[in-house]
């Protein structure tokens, strides 16, 4: 008996070999065998496949994926105030890595779990920050690491304020969770990119926001040219 594959392993899954051995969609693709190296939370796998190359020949590769599921991050933004709502938490991949204490500067994200994208993205906003956000604006939905990483993160943003707080977030306890809330104006942390920003998504979210979000030189303007917030967040 092998976890993940004939044994259910800690999420209850069976089958996890099966992954990828039907993928008919790139012909220059032809998966041999599928390999399941470890099961716990997330799966690593190793996928053996033909690749015809662009000159005609064939080669057989092997690859190792993480597949720790498909994933959502959100930019919670005050307009008024010119400010953003980030969490900061203890990262130890990132601790292990050479960041100096690992504790990072993040938009707020999580996995999907069983939820739709924007579900699981109100879920987490509420755990971890305590605003009940209403319906996120979805703005793209990106790979974030394809060289061995499956996952595909799905971005949003909304606005906060003092009414949508409804709980003191700071995450699950259960799941060994510390966070805190930190608003930071939207100058100020676009200036920290690079520095004490260094999570991508969050990133990526900041620029979206200063470029052509609800803070981008690009919002209509009035006669007297002040930009036109009445469709705040939606670029």
């Amino acid at each position: 008996m092998t976890r993940g594959i004939d044994e259910p392993d800690a999420r209850g899954r069976t089958g996890l070999h099966l992954t990828g051995r039907d993928l008919a969609g790139n012909p220059r693709v032809k998966v041999r065998d599928v390999q399941v190296l470890s099961s716990d939370w997330y799966v690593t796998r190793t996928t053996t496949f033909d690749f015809r190359h662009a000159d005609g020949h064939w080669s057989t590769q092997s690859r190792e994926t993480h597949d720790r599921g498909n994933g959502a991050t959100i930019l919670l933004y005050d307009l008024q105030r010119r400010v953003v709502l980030l969490i900061r938490q203890f990262r130890f991949p990132a601790y292990v890595n050479g960041h100096p204490d690992g504790v990072l500067l993040e938009a707020p994200a999580g996995l999907l779990d069983d939820d739709e994208p924007d579900a699981a993205i109100r879920r987490e906003a509420m755990e971890e920050t305590g605003h009940d956000i209403g319906e996120p604006q979805h703005l793209f939905d990106v790979y974030m690491s394809p060289g061995s990483v499956t996952e595909k993160l799905h971005f949003y943003a909304a606005p906060f304020s003092s009414a949508t707080r409804t709980s003191a977030g700071g995450g699950l306890v259960a799941e060994g969770e510390d966070i805190e809330l930190v608003e930071l104006g939207l100058d100020d942390a676009l200036a920290a990119i690079g520095d004490t920003i260094v999570d991508a998504k969050t990133i990526m979210l900041l620029q979206w926001a200063a470029l052509s979000g609800p803070f981008g030189a690009s919002r209509p303007r009035d006669a007297a040219g002040t930009r036109d917030d009445t469709d705040a967040g939606h670029p």
